[in-house]
């Protein structure tokens, strides 16, 4: 043909072919993404993996770890767990153009094919890293067909991830026998250590593992593990991957691994942890060495008292400069199904006994109606027929506040809530989070105090934690995933020193008579609880570094007498800061700003008047602490006789004189009364003074006011007639409905049979003062 075509236009026309090839081969080239692209869309990658979740603690070794829904070990390898050493390894060893290719490597493949069809039979399958990864995650049997899938697969993860996030998906997903999967998983269950920490020798053994699976069993034929790392070793040797020195090493190390349980450790807090939180990998901040201390003392301590019927404890530890909770004991032993062992003691909701009465008592301060030597009233009283006792049923009368805490006395603690209002501890323990407190915030009364509410030890060691902390709470942190912590103001950094002080001291009824439990035990303060029917025993203990709360008791609920928060938890409350904190130097909690020493009068820890005598330093909050003089004595004009006294109005020109008495308010009369104790009355008024007496009248204690009483009409019962009167009365007067019904002396008791319907009760002294309540009596059928 060239003959008949001049040699120019067969040049163009070659030209052009030449052209018309090109062109073709530039459009099929853009046609390939556009196919892959096509292809994406139409079979996206499926690369989701469920993981097992891991707890772990401070220093990132497991604690805990859950099966996957598919019943695997799968523990996700991060990137930081990635060492140079083991990326080193495994890239040399597995794909060594990894990081060169774009998830298929068309060289390895080309030599897959001529080594194939040359020795007839498969000899190389060509895959790298990422063709494996997607093998493991889209898995089919091995044919061309897969292959070319296999192939599409990894151009996906490479368009997606970066080669560090495929190559962390390929040490997440490889199977190293059994149920394991990943090398994470197979790092803890074979050699109880983490990615980071494997040796060269550990990392190639772990290699070859998914090869031959069921012939390589570790603890099983690591024999034959041996033998096939060392091969490659010294092909990683030939290759100069790693020097001489590190070969031989490797080759040297022995393999003693076998398989080993996943950790079990605080069973309790991995189950709270885990539910609170969708991560795959929980950092917890427990400090294991220290946990495993805890746990040993508290399951022998539970031993020791099983002979009492008392079969449980938990324990939570807070480390106060970081508020981190760095020990969790839901039960003595987690595994004991006779005793209730799964049950989380920590966080079941108990009563709490006499624990808050700290917090009502610093909160008294900070309102100005407390200081720590300030006189209260251990007598018997009733409020709105709410009649608290003391646990041992005695009365102290007149004790300071430090005493009452001290001796955790129930009547100065129901004084003081009722002079505060239940309101404000309420807010308090609701701003914190006490959630069962938040819930029944409308039903509950004065006896919250005394326990008669519900709480937690996760709770009340929070609470405590904050007198340590200057009176703010910060909410306890469990794992590095809790949000920010909540931060409440809860005292004044001054009424969280006056609680320390007063908590911190040794000369109370709860401290322990054996000395070696304290002999090298830090300074710490502590209160105890015990909940109505010892149910429930507490002991919350704190210094500067720790806050350490123990429940002791029954998770049935039963009680049992030998049970008490100063017998019964407080031993292991000391114990346990004997092993934390064993024999420390830490300094006390020192005076902060703001906070001033004054002289109060014994008598009434009140500033003194010119009638006091005797004197004591008190600390108290400048501008807010009261500052009213004490009113412990009065001055009284009386004859010569001491017969009559005076008032300012009926005292002669001349012919009597003064005299000091003692102030006593009408309750402390009926308790001196009550246990026949005697004390100087004021003499009689003058009867012959005309002024009216409005004022001081008396209280009448029983029936209460405005109260429905409910009598049985087959066998009625009397009501008891009880009024507190001042120390210058002598006879009371009795009415019902304005009719005289009795008249009797100043601290007796009658009784009254009432009729059904609305009553009025009314009480005259013989001064004229006059007080008044009105009942609601019903008949019915008991």
């Amino acid at each position: 043909m060239s003959a008949f075509v001049p040699d120019k236009l067969l040049q163009k026309i070659t030209a052009a072919k030449g052209w018309l090839y090109v062109k073709r081969l530039v459009i099929a080239l853009l046609a390939l993404p556009l196919l892959f692209l096509l292809l994406h869309l139409i079979f996206p990658l499926r690369d989701a993996v469920a993981y097992s979740t891991i707890i772990t603690d401070e220093r990132g070794q497991v604690l805990h770890a859950y099966l996957t829904p598919d019943q695997k070990w799968r523990m996700k390898t991060e990137l930081s767990e990635i060492s140079p050493l083991l990326q080193k390894a495994i890239v040399a060893k597995e794909d060594r153009y990894f990081f060169h290719h774009p998830g298929v490597n068309p060289f390895a493949v080309g030599r897959a094919l001529v080594n194939n069809i040359f020795k007839g039979r498969r000899t190389s399958g060509a895959s790298t890293i990422t063709m494996q990864v997607a093998r493991l995650l889209h898995p089919q049997k091995r044919t061309a067909g897969a292959k070319v899938v296999e192939a599409f697969r990894a151009l996906q993860l490479e368009w997606k991830y970066s080669k560090k996030e495929i190559l962390q998906l390929y040490l997440n997903l490889v199977p190293y026998g059994g149920n394991i999967e990943g090398v994470k998983s197979a790092a803890w269950l074979y050699f109880q250590k983490s990615p980071e920490h494997l040796s060269l020798a550990e990392i190639v053994a772990l290699s070859i593992i998914p090869n031959r699976p069921s012939s390589l069993v570790v603890g099983k034929n690591n024999d034959a593990i041996i033998e096939g790392r060392n091969m490659w070793l010294q092909r990683l040797a030939a290759a100069n991957v790693f020097t001489k020195h590190e070969i031989e090493d490797a080759l040297a190390e022995p393999l003693l691994a076998t398989r080993h349980s996943v950790p079990r450790h605080i069973p309790h807090l991995a189950y709270k942890l885990s539910r609170a939180s969708s991560d795959n990998n929980i950092k917890s901040f427990i400090w294991l060495n220290t946990q495993l201390k805890i746990e040993k003392l508290v399951a022998d301590y539970v031993r020791s008292l099983r002979l009492h019927h008392i079969n449980n404890a938990s324990v939570v530890v807070i480390d106060n400069q970081s508020h981190k909770v760095v020990s969790y004991v839901g039960s003595a032993d987690f595994y004991d199904t006779t005793d209730g062992g799964q049950v989380n003691g920590a966080a079941a909701v108990r009563q709490p006994g006499s624990t808050l009465k700290p917090l009502v008592y610093g909160l008294c301060m900070d309102e100005g109606l407390l200081t720590p030597k300030q006189v209260l009233y251990d007598v018997p009283i009733v409020y709105d027929g709410y009649a608290p006792e003391n646990y041992d049923r005695q009365y102290s009368g007149p004790v300071t506040v430090e005493y009452a805490l001290a001796h955790s006395l129930n009547i100065p603690a129901v004084r003081s809530l009722k002079q505060l209002g239940k309101d404000k501890i309420v807010g308090k323990l609701s701003a914190i989070q006490f959630k069962q407190i938040r819930k029944d915030e409308s039903k509950l009364g004065l006896s919250l105090i005394l326990g008669g509410c519900g709480t937690t030890l996760e709770e009340l060691t929070g609470l405590f934690s904050a007198f340590a902390n200057g009176g703010t709470f910060v909410a306890p942190r469990y794992a590095q995933t809790d949000e920010r912590p909540l931060q409440v103001p809860v005292l004044s950094p001054s009424a969280a020193f006056f609680i320390n002080n007063m908590l911190s001291k040794a000369d109370r009824p709860d401290f322990p008579i054996n000395w070696q439990a304290t002999e090298h035990m830090p300074r710490i303060a502590w209160k105890t609880g015990t909940s109505y029917g010892r149910r429930d025993a507490w002991s919350i203990g704190y210094n500067k570094r720790f806050t350490v709360g123990v429940w002791v008791g029954n998770f049935s609920g039963q009680g049992v007498p030998d049970l008490s928060g100063a017998e019964t938890a407080t031993p292991l409350l000391f114990k346990i800061f004997n092993s934390i904190d064993y024999n420390s130097s830490e300094s006390w909690f020192a005076p902060p700003e703001g906070t001033e020493q004054r002289q109060v009068c014994t008598q009434s820890g009140l500033p003194p008047s010119a009638y006091c005598t005797e004197k004591t330093l008190d600390y108290f909050i400048p501008l807010v602490s009261a500052t009213h003089t004490c009113e412990h004595a009065v001055e009284i004009k009386v004859d010569p006789e001491e017969r009559i006294s005076y008032c300012s109005q009926c005292a002669p020109q001349s012919g009597y004189r003064k005299k000091l008495y003692p102030h006593i308010l009408p309750e402390m009369q009926a308790y001196f009364a009550a246990k026949g104790t005697a004390y100087e009355q004021v003499p009689p008024h003058n009867p012959a003074c005309e002024k009216i007496f409005q004022t001081g009248g008396p209280q009448i204690s029983s029936p209460q006011n405005a109260t429905e009483y409910f009598v049985s009409k087959s066998n009625p019962e009397p009501i008891q007639l009880s009024a507190q009167a001042g120390n210058d009365v002598s006879k009371l007067y009795w009415y019902v409905n304005d009719q005289f019904y009795k008249a009797t002396g100043a601290n007796e008791k009658p009784f009254y049979l009432p009729a059904e319907g609305p009553l009025k009760i009314s009480c005259t002294d013989d001064k004229g003062r006059n007080r008044n309540v009105n009942i609601v009596v019903k008949y019915v059928d008991f």
